[in-house]
């Protein structure tokens, strides 16, 4: 299964460029053992439409782009996902899609407007790192974070101490 981060925005070096960078890397040093080929970040143009709708929908074009169009899977984060879902379960998830053959996993990460309805229409799963509104960029770290740590629970790698019974 191929992994693919579409996010809508640059990265400008600095910490947050790194440590995306970092987990990245890490998560494609586990996952080749695991079946999934490579963790790709595609940095999608920021539309610059003048109205929100029509930046979104831009946006939301280039996502689906990026996504095959007979059998991915995408994981959206939005501000309208869930955050209730242990990493556990999301690892369980990505297993199950994995197993049936899916062929790849994109995650979108939206602009500063957010996901286009199209977008979260499409979505196999929407996720939220809470109710806090948070930078792409920063959201971007977290997506790739949850990626590793996905990627060691399903490896059985000491990385990941949450409780198995969570729900």
């Amino acid at each position: 299964m191929r992994l693919l981060v579409a996010a809508v925005g640059r990265l400008k070096a600095g910490p947050e460029r790194d440590l995306a960078a970092r987990y990245r890397d890490r998560a494609v040093q586990v996952g080749r053992s695991l079946g999934f080929a490579g963790c790709d970040v595609a940095e999608i143009a920021e539309s610059r439409a003048r109205r929100a709708p029509d930046r979104c929908a831009e946006e939301g074009a280039a996502i689906l782009a990026h996504l095959p169009t007979t059998d991915g899977i995408l994981l959206a984060y939005d501000e309208r996902g869930r955050s209730d879902l242990a990493s556990e379960r999301i690892a369980e998830r990505v297993a199950a899609w994995r197993d049936a053959g899916r062929t790849a996993l994109v995650i979108a990460i939206g602009g500063a407007d957010g996901l286009d309805r199209a977008v979260r229409a499409r979505a196999d799963l929407s996720l939220a790192f809470g109710a806090a509104t948070l930078p792409h960029g920063l959201v971007r770290v977290l997506a790739l974070e949850q990626v590793y740590r996905t990627l060691t629970i399903l490896a059985g790698h000491p990385y990941h101490r949450g409780d198995p019974e969570a729900p």
